[in-house]
C-alpha cells in the first residue's frame, strides 16, 4: 500500500461535516489535513507506519490523549485501518521558521528589536508552561511554534513524556529530528537505541530552533548526507557552531546550547532573561 496521502475516514467526515479541506503534509508516517467544517477550522492527522518507524501509526492518538489531559478543548481521536487519527483545533499563524525569514537576510542589529525578543519570549513561555504542567516536549523545532496574532502555540506533542499514556498508544522515545537533538539524547540513542527526553534537552532544542531560524544554519554542523548514526556521532560531541547572534538573544542561545545539560538555563530562567529586555 502506498504511503499516503490518506483521505478522511467516514468517522472523521461524520464528526466534522467538512466544507473544505486542504492537504498540509504527508511525510514520516503522517497525513495532515486542514479541514473547514461547521464548527470552524481543524487539524486532522492520520498516522500510518512509515518506512523507518512503526510507531508513527500511533502518534495522532497519543498526542490527542496528552492534549486532552492538558485540558485542551476540541480534541478527538480514534483508530483506522492503518493506525490512529486525531482532530484538534487549527492554530492560525506562521511558524517560527517562516516568521523569521526576514531576519536571515536583514542586518543583524535588527535581531535585538522588540519584535524578535517578544516572539522568542512567547515561544519560551509556551515551552515553560508545558514543563510546569509536568511534561517535556521531546520534539521542539521551529515548525512547532505557531505564532498567531493573539497567542503563540507549541504544537505536535506526539513524542511528549510526563504522564501515563494508554499502553495501546505508547512507544519508546527514539530521538527527534536531529537538527534539534541535544548531545546527550544523540548519545543515548546511539548507545541503547532510545532515550529519555528531558527538560534540559528541550532547552537545547529551543536554542537550536532560535539559532537556525535566525541564521539558516544548524546549530551543530553535522554532515547532511551522512547516515543518521554518523550525524548523531557528530552531535554527541557537543561542539556547536559559534553563536554570533548579537545582544541578549545571542547570549540566551549560547547558554541553551551548552553541551552539559546541567549547565543550561531552565525555561524559567530563559523566560526571565527575555522578559527583562
Amino acid at each position: 500500500m502506498a504511503d499516503g496521502p490518506y483521505e478522511l475516514t467516514g468517522e472523521i467526515e461524520e464528526l466534522l461535516t467538512p466544507l473544505a479541506r486542504d492537504l498540509v503534509a504527508n511525510r514520516r508516517g503522517s497525513t495532515v489535513w486542514k479541514v473547514t467544517g461547521a464548527g470552524g477550522l481543524h487539524a486532522v492527522k492520520l498516522g500510518y507506519p512509515s518506512a523507518t518507524h512503526a510507531h508513527t501509526a500511533l502518534t495522532p492518538a497519543r498526542e490527542a490523549f496528552i492534549l486532552r489531559g492538558l485540558g485542551r478543548d476540541g480534541i478527538s481521536w480514534g483508530e483506522w485501518s492503518r493506525g490512529t487519527w486525531s482532530v484538534q483545533p487549527w492554530h492560525r499563524g506562521p511558524d517560527l521558521w517562516h516568521l523569521w525569514e526576514p531576519y536571515r537576510t536583514a542586518p543583524t542589529a535588527e535581531l535585538n528589536g522588540d519584535a524578535a525578543l517578544c516572539t522568542a519570549h512567547h515561544c519560551a513561555e509556551e515551552l515553560a508552561a508545558l514543563h510546569q504542567a509536568g511534561w517535556v516536549h521531546g520534539d521542539v523545532q521551529p515548525a512547532h511554534f505557531i505564532v498567531g496574532s493573539g497567542a503563540t502555540r507549541l504544537i505536535d506533542l506526539g513524542l511528549a513524556r510526563g504522564g501515563e499514556i494508554p499502553a495501546a498508544y505508547d512507544f519508546p522515545y527514539r530521538g527527534c529530528l536531529v537538527h534539534y537533538e541535544s548531545p546527550e539524547i544523540s548519545r543515548s540513542v546511539l548507545e541503547t537505541g532510545q532515550a529519555v527526553p528531558t527538560r534540559e534537552a528541550d532547552v537545547f532544542a529551543l536554542g537550536a530552533s532560535l539559532f537556525i531560524s535566525v541564521t539558516g544554519l544548524r546549530a551543530i554542523d553535522f554532515p547532511p548526507d551522512a547516515e543518521r548514526a554518523e550525524q548523531r556521532r557528530v552531535i554527541a560531541r557537543g561542539r556547536h557552531r559559534p553563536v554570533r547572534i548579537p545582544g541578549v538573544l545571542g547570549e540566551i542561545v549560547a547558554a541553551t546550547l551548552r553541551p552539559e545539560p546541567a549547565d543550561r538555563p531552565t525555561m524559567a530562567e530563559v523566560c526571565a532573561a527575555l522578559r527583562a529586555h
